[in-house]
């Protein structure tokens, strides 16, 4: 392992300072994490103005920009990888603009004061794996039905019956009802069994025609046959591929931001 001086540091610094050390980190590709008082303009698909405020400002080495409140998660403004960067001295006020081609958009960041900043080269090369809960499961399901099927239009969630509840309950392309059962790990019977009762119980309340699916990433040994028998169904469905839709969906909400 190689040495190096992951992270360089400035408590205080004038923004003279500020602007060098911003200067010299993005040529070089660090990744910047700016503390103070500043105020944003946003110009671009629309525009927008964020009042003084004290914030916590990401630059990182792929060009994207993070503007953090000091609460909430979400960031306040932002701009995706590829920005190209100006930083500049007016009076006694540090400006960093970020700016992208396409589409033409800019942000540029103004501050008065600057508490800390810091400049490091990280390194990361770890892969990333996303698992989603039953209940993200049942989101993405509601988000895109195609999901389960194309046609399907869910009606409900969270469905009270007198077993339990019904994750997902909805109408399938030919008008029939369907009951769907999530599990996010292999499914048993106990799932199927669970589902039935739900489905039998359905049943007691309505004279449409109705299906039962449960939906998995996969079955235990045995259980397509149960379901066979019971007359259910089974769709194999990842939770990696419920977190992708989650994720999308997160990301046009902050898209939808400007």
């Amino acid at each position: 392992m190689f040495n190096r001086k992951p992270v360089v540091t400035l408590e205080n610094p004038t923004v003279e300072k500020a602007a060098e050390s911003i200067k010299e980190a993005v040529s070089k590709r660090k990744a910047i994490i700016l503390v103070g008082n500043c105020w944003v303009d946003y110009k671009g698909r629309a525009s927008s103005k964020l009042e003084s405020g004290e914030r916590i400002v990401i630059i990182k080495k792929d060009g994207s920009v993070l503007i953090h409140r000091p609460f909430g998660y979400e960031p306040v403004n932002w701009q995706p990888a590829g920005c190209l960067f100006q930083t500049s001295i007016r009076g006694e006020t540090l400006q960093v603009r970020a700016s992208r081609k396409k589409p033409s958009e800019s942000v540029k960041i103004s501050f008065d004061k600057v508490f800390v900043l810091s400049s490091m080269n990280l390194i990361d090369r770890g892969e990333f794996s996303l698992h989603a809960s039953e209940l993200d499961m049942q989101k993405a399901i509601l988000l895109d039905p195609s999901l389960l099927e194309e046609g399907f239009k869910p009606i409900s969630y969270e469905k009270k019956v007198e077993p339990g509840f019904v994750d997902v309950y909805g109408v399938d392309r030919e008008g029939r009802l369907v009951v769907v059962e999530i599990k996010r790990r292999t499914a048993g019977r106990n799932a199927a069994l669970q589902l039935a009762k739900y489905v039998d119980f359905v049943k007691t309340v309505t004279r449409r025609e109705l299906r039962g699916v449960l939906v998995a990433p996969h079955l235990a040994k045995g259980v397509q046959t149960l379901l066979t028998c019971l007359g259910l169904e089974f769709k194999a469905l990842e939770p990696k591929n419920c977190a992708d839709i989650l994720r999308k969906s997160e990301t046009r909400k902050l898209g939808d931001f400007f």
